[in-house]
């Protein structure tokens, strides 16, 4: 009996996610911590979380992650994407419940480069005319 687990990739601004995704009792593990000691902010847990909520998986996977890069809220956002494509590879009828919630789109969203001559990506130094 093989055991089926399901290996995606997510991104979200500089963050990249491996998730490995197995049937399981519902333990989430990102970089060897597990879920409320890596993201102990309650929005992202529940961010990471919202694929399992839309397709009443929750507590039927195992979800062991590696997330690179970016900062917390990046990461949890590719770590989501990562769940939402693993869960599609698994079983292919949660595609149209994750579509509608938009969980398989990459947030193609990253941070506008700062420009020479200026003092940030878009503010300018103060224009002085005398």
């Amino acid at each position: 009996m093989a055991i089926q687990q399901r290996i995606a990739v997510g991104r979200r601004k500089t963050s990249v996610a491996r998730v490995i995704l197995k049937p399981g009792s519902g333990e989430v593990i990102i970089n060897n911590d597990p879920l409320e000691k890596y993201f102990p902010i309650e929005t992202l847990k529940t961010e990471v979380l919202l694929p399992f909520t839309v397709t009443e998986t929750m507590g039927k996977y195992d979800v062991d992650a590696i997330v690179n890069g970016g900062g917390t809220s990046g990461q949890a956002g590719a770590v989501k994407l990562g769940i939402s494509r693993a869960l599609v590879d698994l079983n292919n009828e949660l595609r149209t419940k994750l579509r509608e919630f938009d969980l398989l789109t990459r947030d193609s969203r990253m941070v506008e480069r700062k420009k020479y001559g200026q003092r940030k990506a878009r503010k300018r130094f103060q224009f002085s005319k005398r």
